[in-house]
């Protein structure tokens, strides 16, 4: 081979590489997404990159393309939710065996048919189905879910309550998504398991926190973003509730906190004139690691308070009570919280008054996500009779601000 075409083939060969290797911006908008959202994919670990001299992320197109189209191994947890299919006077059990499991919400139904709308609506985590030996039914939902290439990421756990019941979970044993568990006592672990191997993924931290923060903080920060809420302008539909908090509950004070990796972001405040805080200063760091109302009745005798700067300083904090605000995918997203510049309590109903206002703001956020996804299918809708369809993955990255 003469030495011009070896120079030219090489050449080629490296324009072609450079193709191959995506900076953040390209990654963004191949997966139609901001900016932002691709670097916390990125900088979480769901997408693999490295670093230039020059200190910039690079990412190949292939693991682009794979993480639209590609089954390929679980890249992230894309919901925080469970479903559990059970008998109606099971339900309760299952949420109570569940309760002590992090960073899961139990969605329990009685009615296949409910289960599986809610199961299409929003893809979970693991469905749990209660197998029974002599329900046609369940077994025809169970290999109903396990034939459906839209639940290729969610696990499916089958509990049985005796060797009989191990005939449903036989149906399509090979399937690597199904997982036999015996009895209700085992399903924590299994539930752990699941959510521990999608949660381990590198911290968008450069370096260690000073706060505490959930197990699944990386997945957790991409639904903040993904949420498209921070740094918005103010709305009634939030005010409204933070006022309600705070004339319900007589705090002076009553905020809708979004947590950042840098920031507490005020949604909606009431009584304080500060947008946001750093993210060390947010008593809410503590609220999104539980599912129910965190209470600190004198935040300056409490050792994981008595340091903070509202605490110590001009602020002078002395209550908080927060309730977690979460998406439709059961990450937590912040809270619904009320302060006070005294030491005080909050009774069974009171607590009941801010967990139901913060379930409210959950709600508000569940529906402007689905408003948003709902126009954006029909900004997608060919506009003509036999235009093509939008790509295959593209459901599933609909989800961006």
């Amino acid at each position: 081979m003469r030495q011009g075409e070896a120079d030219g083939r090489t050449s080629d060969n490296m324009g072609e590489m450079t193709k191959d290797i995506l900076t953040t911006a390209d990654a963004a908008r191949i997966l139609g997404v901001s900016v932002r959202t691709a670097q916390l994919l990125i900088e979480g670990g769901t997408i693999p990159s490295w670093k230039t001299p020059g200190g910039h992320r690079r990412v190949y197109r292939s693991h682009i393309l794979g993480l639209i189209d590609g089954p390929g191994e679980r890249p992230t947890l894309a919901s925080a939710r469970v479903v559990v299919i059970a008998r109606p006077e099971r339900i309760a059990a299952y949420e109570a065996t569940l309760a002590p499991v992090r960073d899961c919400v139990v969605e329990g139904h009685s009615n296949a048919y409910a289960a599986l709308l809610a199961i299409g609506v929003r893809l979970p985590a693991a469905v749990v189905i209660e197998a029974e030996a002599s329900d046609a039914g369940t077994r025809a939902v169970l290999q109903s879910l396990r034939a459906d290439p839209a639940l290729g990421r969610t696990q499916i756990l089958v509990v049985m309550g005796s060797d009989a019941d191990r005939g449903i979970g036989k149906v399509g044993v090979d399937n690597k998504r199904t997982v036999l568990v015996d009895g209700l006592s085992a399903l924590p672990a299994a539930i752990e398991t699941v959510f521990r191997a999608a949660a381990a993924r590198p911290l968008p931290f450069e370096t260690p926190p000073s706060f505490p923060f959930p197990d699944n903080e990386s997945q957790r920060l991409l639904a903040v973003e993904r949420s498209g809420l921070v740094d918005t302008p103010p709305e009634d539909s939030f005010d409204r509730l933070t006022w309600l908090a705070a004339r319900s509950l007589e705090a002076p004070i009553a905020l809708l906190t979004m947590l950042t990796p840098t920031r507490q972001w005020f949604k909606s405040r009431y009584g304080l004139d500060m947008a946001d805080t750093p993210r060390d200063w947010a008593f809410c760091n503590y609220t999104i690691m539980q599912k129910g109302v965190m209470v600190a009745e004198n935040l300056a005798t409490d050792q994981r308070f008595a340091d903070n700067p509202a605490v110590s300083g001009e602020l002078g904090f002395r209550f908080y009570a927060g309730s977690p605000v979460r998406d439709p995918d059961g990450f937590t997203l912040g809270s619904l919280c009320v302060i006070d510049t005294r030491p005080r309590e909050l009774d069974d109903t009171q607590k009941q008054t801010l967990a139901n206002l913060a379930a409210l703001a959950s709600d508000e956020i569940k529906l402007r996500e689905t408003d948003r996804q709902l126009r954006w299918a029909l900004e997608q809708r060919p506009a003509k009779a036999g235009a093509s369809a939008p790509p295959s993955g593209a459901r599933r990255i609909a989800d961006h601000p």
